[in-house]
């Protein structure tokens, strides 16, 4: 593995993870979206998964500039549950956040995300995001969350944006995800969710999500069939435990769409 990139300042530090495949259309801004942030004691972790575009010669630009951007390279393309996980090791920060390739931040999302988190002891934040076109025009879509959450509740829903989220990692430790195709933010947020009793939001739209057409994420079916798999495989519930959370969750979807 190539490791690209310098040291940071590690008081108060704040890691941002982000895999890298095939986005050399939209990782420039994404990059700009953290450098413009009003808090800027941050490093950028980088993974490329073997990208067959120039994406990661565009962050090798970015980084002759500014020695808070890493780059690594996996060995092989092993999906973006690896390529986070390579990124969580190698984070020195107290806190970890994360931001995929496509994902941008508005720049006060670091300093009031952290501020919120500092003055109420809170170990696991998110804030509310909204969604963009892929030439990131504003789909009239705010994702609010309610105030706070549990694991039960989470269950039945996701209502964490993984552009959204950040942990304490010095109280927590290093949580990482598990190996599944999709859904790993939301099996990650269920792991911190058996560490404390609740997630905390910030009801304040801090970024923007990109949605790609094509995208696993973009298909209703494929979404169905990874939370079953999170439920059976990696949560280990039931199957009419799974079966009961699927229904809310595909409950839950219709009722935001009404």
């Amino acid at each position: 593995m190539t490791i690209y990139g310098g040291r940071m300042n590690l008081n108060k530090l704040v890691s941002i993870i982000t895999p890298l495949y095939n986005a050399e259309k939209y990782i420039e801004t994404t990059i700009q979206s953290v450098q413009y942030q009003t808090y800027k004691n941050w490093e950028m972790i980088i993974v490329d998964d073997c990208s067959k575009d120039r994406g990661p010669e565009i962050v090798k630009k970015y980084i002759e500039n500014d020695n808070r951007i890493k780059l690594m390279k996996l060995e092989k393309n092993s999906g973006g549950a690896v390529a986070r996980n390579r990124a969580i090791k190698e984070a020195k920060g107290k806190y970890i956040a994360f931001l995929d390739s496509d994902d941008l931040w508005y720049p006060e999302k670091l300093e009031k995300q952290l501020k919120f988190m500092e003055e109420n002891n809170y170990d696991f934040t998110y804030t509310w995001y909204e969604k963009i076109d892929e030439e990131a025009n504003l789909l009239k879509e705010i994702v609010k969350s309610e105030d706070k959450i549990n694991y039960n509740k989470l269950l039945k829903s996701n209502q964490i944006g993984c552009l959204a989220a950040m942990y304490n990692a010095k109280k927590l430790g290093k949580i990482y995800m598990p190996l599944i195709r999709k859904r790993q933010d939301y099996a990650l947020w269920l792991q911190v969710l058996k560490k404390v009793d609740y997630g905390y939001c910030l009801k304040e739209n801090l970024a923007q999500y990109r949605i790609v057409n094509g995208s696993v994420s973009s298909n209703k079916i494929n979404l169905i069939k990874y939370n079953w798999k999170l439920f059976r495989d990696v949560e280990k519930l039931s199957i009419f435990k799974s079966f009961y959370y699927l229904s809310w969750n595909i409950f839950t979807k219709l009722m935001l769409k009404k």
